[in-house]
């Protein structure tokens, strides 16, 4: 009987965890819309905006691109805003999941999602915000080299899953 009410109770806890996690993502979704003007119509311009653009040093691929990614400064921003917040969020869950004992899957998963969200914040003001850290990129160049970007992040958070999962099987064999 304890063994069933120790997983209900952790059913029950990691429960919370995510309906904690799923209004603070719809408060802060909300929360950017309303602190950027015209959110709406700048993501239907940004989507009205895209074509099938020459990879810079790919020979005749097309990919899908903005055709002007500069204009679309303002969306960038309310994207990196919610990835900052995200990851600082997601600080705070792992916190939580280490005062209610979560198992290390979910800690690792954890770990992941902040080092995505602020890699991607950081790669999002890198890469289309910033216009002078890279001078001898070109705009477009910029959109690709930001997705390779984010490909590279999703490999290392893949395997910072990886290793920490690693080690706390490693801590339960010997």
């Amino acid at each position: 009987m304890s063994e069933g009410s120790e997983w209900f109770s952790r059913r029950y806890r990691e429960g919370l965890i995510s309906g904690i996690s799923a209004g603070f993502f719809l408060l802060l979704i909300g929360a950017i819309f309303v602190i950027t003007p015209n959110l709406l119509d700048r993501i239907i311009s940004f989507f009205r905006n895209f074509g099938l653009m020459f990879v810079p040093n790919f020979g005749s691929l097309r990919l899908p691109a903005p055709a002007n990614p500069l204009i679309h400064s303002v969306l960038y921003g309310a994207v990196e805003l919610f990835c900052y917040v995200w990851g600082l969020f997601q600080i705070g869950i792992l916190v939580l999941r280490f005062l209610v004992r979560s198992s290390w899957s979910k800690k690792a998963e954890t770990v992941s999602n902040i080092v995505f969200w602020l890699g991607t914040g950081f790669l999002i003001r890198t890469f289309l915000i910033e216009t002078t850290l890279l001078p001898l990129l070109t705009v477009v160049t910029r959109w690709f080299v930001f997705w390779s970007g984010i490909i590279m992040l999703i490999g290392a958070t893949l395997i910072i899953r990886a290793i920490i999962l690693a080690v706390a099987s490693s801590r339960y064999i010997t």
